[in-house]
């Protein structure tokens, strides 16, 4: 009974391990590295435990538990980077009709996006239609569901990380509120 409660928890910690270690190569791509201090330091103490445990082992049991652990904390990972989205994207948005890139243009213009849109040349010289977006990446929904709501499903599309925006770019649809802009205000006169 020891040695599966011994497996369960092993798997468990380096799935977790695993998991913070994706956590802090996003902090550190984002260049968000005050906490990963804290991480890596987490990460490295419950690292040396369990490879301490796992060579004073034998059988292939706890190495098996360690493996099968690492390849969970990959796949945990994966669903905390998408949950977290973090960062910046810039989309460009590549559509044949006129009349729906005015459209959505303007609908993401409506909900406070900054939006550019211009004529282009696609594939064999074809005229098209350019949407170029930035926007924070939790904030793609948003932008899919515009799509959706002016019926354009799987478009043709271009997304780019951005590290950093300056000007009046606007990369969020959330308006500040009076109080907060007062704050602002008050911090900038002072």
């Amino acid at each position: 009974m020891t040695l599966i409660f011994e497996l369960a928890t092993l798997f468990l910690i380096t799935a977790f391990t695993n998991v913070l270690g994706t956590l802090k190569t996003l902090l550190i791509s984002k260049k968000i590295m005050n906490p990963v201090y804290f991480v890596v330091f987490v990460d490295a103490m419950i690292f040396a435990t369990i490879v301490s445990k796992v060579t004073s082992s034998t059988g292939i049991h706890y190495t098996l538990a360690f493996a099968l652990g690492k390849s969970m904390g990959v796949f945990i990972g994966g669903k905390v980077d998408d949950k977290l989205a973090l960062g910046i994207i810039e989309i460009d948005l590549f559509l044949s009709n006129k009349d729906k890139m005015i459209a959505v243009a303007e609908s993401l213009r409506s909900v406070g996006y900054t939006v550019n849109n211009y004529p282009v040349r696609g594939n064999h010289g074809d005229r098209r239609y350019k949407i170029e977006i930035v926007i924070k990446k939790k904030e793609f929904k948003i932008f899919e569901n515009i799509l959706e709501k002016h019926d354009i499903y799987d478009p043709t599309m271009k997304i780019k990380n951005v590290s950093k925006i300056h000007g009046k770019i606007t990369p969020t649809n959330i308006v500040p509120t009076q109080k907060s802009l007062l704050k602002r205000k008050r911090r900038l006169s002072a």
